[in-house]
């Protein structure tokens, strides 16, 4: 039988259209089981508690259970490559922070590449570090610190999370921007370091907001400066590093990641989810609790970031020569 031309077009059309709308009926579906977020860090650390705030945000929107799966071990490579090679359906995400663009660098055999085996999903919150030193030192803003670092080369300890962390790379950043001599002492965790601060073992660090502001509300240390481009609400009064050695910048974020080849259409759905957070009061002030803004933005716009600081870091750590633990 011969169909006539119009109702033939009118039949391919709707065949045509049919892995579309069954790409967007998934989506839509989605999630139709439990989805595992990993974080490659122990429980109780800033990206773990990051992971559970919008896993609960998700459960609750998204009517499934988002279950934090702690996976430490090797900064964080191991839960990466769990996920890069886990199916690309949406039911297992990553927990990402700056150790995605840090461990690019700072490990040379690593069996993955972040930026090609991984798709970013969105990014959820930016906290800066704060330059802080131990109060008996004769030191309250950044330019005496840097004239009392200049006048006294390698006679600074600072202390920090660990070679290759965030609050590490944020001092030899200092260093090579400056100039300055110091010493890093790397601990097992922030806060063992931030102890031997407060005990006077180690003269300064650059520690997250998160982890040091009770302790500088308690004048147990003495802030200098914070580490982002913009005060920080939680230490208004505080000035950055940038106001006294301009282009400086260093900070924590934190954001969630799927396996590369994940359908488009889930991770814009967990991307409009994620976002659509920043506008619920008790996120909101939770985030503020931790520190730091939202970090609103498209799957692009994640990208860029793990992108840029992979790049940044990168320069950093070649010209320290860092190696890992």
């Amino acid at each position: 039988m011969k169909l006539p031309r119009r109702q033939f077009l009118h039949l391919a059309a709707g065949v045509a259209g049919l892995p579309a709308f069954s790409r967007i009926a998934w989506a839509q579906a989605y999630p139709a089981r439990p989805v595992r977020i990993i974080v490659g860090l122990a429980a109780g650390g800033g990206t773990d508690i990051v992971a559970r705030l919008i896993g609960q945000w998700l459960s609750e929107r998204l009517g499934q259970s988002f279950v934090i799966e702690n996976r430490p071990g090797a900064a964080g490579n191991v839960a990466t490559e769990a996920v890069v090679n886990a199916s690309p359906d949406g039911y297992t995400l990553l927990a990402v922070n700056p150790g995605a663009a840090i461990n690019a660098t700072l490990y040379d055999k690593l069996n993955f590449n972040f930026l090609r085996d991984i798709a970013p999903v969105a990014g959820i919150i930016r906290v800066p570090n704060v330059m802080a030193v131990n109060p008996s030192l004769p030191i309250k803003t950044v330019p005496e610190f840097l004239a009392y670092a200049k006048a006294n080369p390698d006679k600074i300890n600072y202390g920090s999370a660990g070679t290759g962390s965030s609050n590490h790379l944020s001092g030899e950043l200092f260093k090579m921007m400056t100039g300055v001599r110091m010493v890093h002492v790397p601990y097992r965790g922030a806060a063992p370091a931030l102890t031997d601060l407060i005990g006077g073992q180690v003269q300064a660090i650059f520690s997250s907001v998160t982890s040091t502001v009770e302790y500088i509300k308690a004048e147990k240390v003495r802030a200098l400066a914070v580490t982002s481009t913009a005060r920080s609400e939680v230490l208004p009064d505080v000035p950055t590093v940038a106001d006294f050695v301009p282009g400086y910048e260093a900070s924590n974020w934190w954001g969630i990641a799927a396996p590369k080849t994940t359908p488009a259409e889930i991770v814009d759905r967990l991307n409009e989810e994620i976002n659509a957070s920043f506008a619920d009061a008790k996120i909101k002030a939770r985030l503020a609790d931790l520190g730091g803004p939202p970090l609103a933005g498209s799957p692009t716009d994640f990208r860029k970031l793990i992108g840029d600081e992979t790049e940044k870091w990168g320069k950093v750590i070649r010209s320290a020569h860092i190696k890992p633990e």
